[in-house]
């Protein structure tokens, strides 16, 4: 593989919305929502009642990640039901929580082929 060039790196509106996706992920209570989202639809109650907080609390976050782009609702009679739609999102909180541990270290990782830049041990 070749090295990349400047034409292969991302843009800074590509790194400025990356860095800024992060940003929001990076709240614990977001961060749940969210992975509660990408295995199932709730309403705000519900994810309230899960998460162990109050139904301002996650309205908020909630409100930030629907501006984001990160999280979609629908409505359902009175109700507003909150889902992870886009499989880029639900292939990073995926692939996040596979890399992390249930103790919070990292998870040991598969063996797969080394960087395609480093010489073999």
């Amino acid at each position: 593989m070749s090295e990349p060039t400047p034409n292969d790196s991302p843009t800074r509106p590509q790194l400025q919305s990356a860095a800024a996706t992060f940003a929001l992920l990076s709240a614990p209570t977001r961060l749940h929502v969210v992975w509660l989202l990408a295995r199932h639809e709730y309403d705000v109650g519900t994810l309230a009642e899960r998460i162990g907080t109050t139904v301002a609390a996650v309205s908020q976050h909630l409100a930030k990640l629907r501006l984001a782009g990160l999280v979609a609702a629908r409505r359902d009679g009175r109700r507003q039901i909150y889902a992870v739609e886009d499989p880029h999102v639900l292939t990073l909180v995926e692939q996040i929580f596979e890399h992390i541990a249930p103790d919070g270290s990292l998870a040991p990782d598969p063996p797969t082929p080394r960087h395609p830049t480093r010489p073999a041990p």
